[in-house]
């Protein structure tokens, strides 16, 4: 993660109990010693890596809407449902995470995930019909369901709460590369043909690849940093391989739903939670909606390289700025502890506006306003990316105990990808019904002024209107934040007196 092991979590060792342990008894703490490259967690570099796979993945339809648009003649409306049925299918599967990981370790989880998202995506490369590619979207929302809220549980569990804001940032910093690296990829690319297939076919059938290679690795080599306490009559040892870390024999259905459903409970009725989704369902709505800024820039008239090269400009601004906004969340945390992280948060939210107003309206969509765009997209990516790494993820980790942490990230993303999966198709429609886009009218070469006016007015509708919402909703976490936190420390206590 590049922060040093020594900032990760030791194993657990009650001080003192009230109860008397017998004196042939033991305490035993089964998290296994990990590997270290040059200092570093190798669980985490690959962690990392299988992050970098992930934002990839998700960046590549995106990049080459112009082309699949050409290749199964779709407009906005028909590119805007593939988004939707993945980030649908994802938010109602996400729950799944929690239950696979009660009787699962959380590397074997991963390791499901991603050879699911990496089969749909080579799958996506090699349909021949706009059906198909729909529904191998749908199965890569389901595999990203079940990585994303493991991925953020396990670093949730290795840093501890002073740094757990920057360690949220280092992924989302390491995430976004990839993401750049998948944008730029697909977008360069499809103007190629690569042993006889579209350039746009050979960047799927090529990632899925790397991300079933990242799938072995993950299974293979990463321990789960979760901890388990438990009392060994007979040994003092840590156990010499990763299945000791998970539970022996077959496991009880009835058992495993009963505590799916009872941390379901516990997850859903806690108000941090209810308030951070709700401005989740508007504040996810921009950022759906900025998977057609690909497709307007081409139909300003820039080419594909310039394209690309513009939205890793975004992409890069977003990554640093993750990253910042998670160090200055853990700073503000230290010295406002019950609302520093909401202060972040609200202030990155509220830039959205301004921002979104300056580039979709004031800007001239012309080629010669490619610097101006440059410098407005680095900029705002820096200021608009603080809430997750800030607020939300570290905030998440602390109103819960640590047993229910992947349930609450899972169901974060049930109700916020469901809900935000109809902006996608929400900007199709406004763009063609409202604003006049017509595909026909677009020439594959030079793109569409007309089209590129109304398309960025259908973008407009859906980022700056949310934002301000988004930022309104987090007020009511100056007063509730504090009191959900106490209650989860109080419980954590109450576990820890009982072993």
């Amino acid at each position: 993660m590049g922060i040093r092991t020594s900032r990760f979590r030791r194993p657990f060792f009650p001080r003192s109990t009230s109860k008397s342990l017998p004196s042939s008894t033991h305490l035993r703490h089964t998290t296994m010693k990990t590997r270290n490259l040059f200092g570093i967690s190798l669980s985490l570099i690959i962690i990392n890596m299988a992050a970098i796979m992930e934002r990839a993945d998700e960046n590549l339809l995106p990049a080459v809407y112009k082309e699949v648009s050409e290749a199964f003649s779709a407009g906005p409306s028909d590119l805007g449902y593939l988004t939707f049925m993945r980030n649908f299918v994802q938010g109602l599967a996400s729950p799944l995470a929690g239950i696979l990981v009660i009787n699962y370790d959380r590397p074997t989880v991963l390791a499901m995930g991603t050879l699911c998202w990496a089969l749909s995506t080579a799958a996506v490369g090699a349909s021949q019909f706009f059906r198909q590619v729909a529904f191998w979207r749908a199965v890569n929302g389901f595999g990203l369901a079940i990585v994303i809220p493991a991925l953020q549980s396990f670093i949730a569990d290795s840093y501890m709460d002073g740094v757990r804001g920057a360690g949220f940032g280092f992924l989302s910093l390491v995430g976004t590369v990839g993401g750049i690296g998948g944008g730029v990829l697909a977008t360069v690319m499809a103007g190629h043909v690569y042993f006889g297939l579209p350039g746009w076919r050979f960047a799927f059938l090529m990632m899925a690849t790397l991300s079933a290679l990242i799938g072995f690795l993950v299974f293979l080599f990463v321990v789960d940093p979760r901890q388990r306490i438990s009392f060994d009559r007979d040994s003092g040892q840590y156990p010499d391989s990763r299945e000791d870390l998970v539970h022996k024999g077959s496991v009880n259905t009835s058992s495993l739903w009963m505590e799916s459903w009872t941390a379901t409970k516990a997850v859903v009725k806690v108000p941090t939670f209810q308030i951070i989704v709700l401005q989740g369902l508007v504040g996810s709505l921009p950022w759906t909606a900025m998977v057609f800024f690909t497709l307007w820039f081409e139909l300003i008239g820039f080419d594909n390289n310039r394209a690309a090269a513009l939205l890793s400009l975004f992409a890069a601004g977003c990554a640093i700025g993750s990253l910042i906004g998670g160090i200055i969340g853990d700073g503000m945390s230290r010295t406002y502890p019950h609302y520093g992280r909401i202060m972040c948060a609200q202030f990155s939210a509220f830039m959205g506006i301004p921002f979104s107003w300056f580039l979709l309206t004031v800007i001239p969509q012309s080629v010669n306003s490619y610097l101006t765009f440059a410098i407005t997209l680095f900029l705002m990516g820096l200021t608009i990316s603080w809430n997750g790494t800030a607020a939300n993820g570290p905030m998440f980790a602390e109103v819960v105990p640590a047993k229910h942490r992947t349930m609450i990230y899972a169901f974060d993303r049930a109700f916020e990808g469901s809900f935000s999966s109809f902006a996608a198709p929400i900007v199709g429609l406004l763009a063609e019904k409202i604003y006049g886009y017509d595909p026909k009218s677009v020439d594959p070469v030079s793109g569409s002024t007309r089209e590129a006016y109304a398309l960025s007015r259908g973008l407009f509708s859906m980022m700056a209107v949310p934002f301000g919402l988004c930022c309104v909703f987090y007020t009511p976490l100056y007063w509730i934040f504090r009191r959900d936190r106490d209650n989860a420390r109080m419980a954590s206590l109450k576990e820890e007196e009982m072993i």
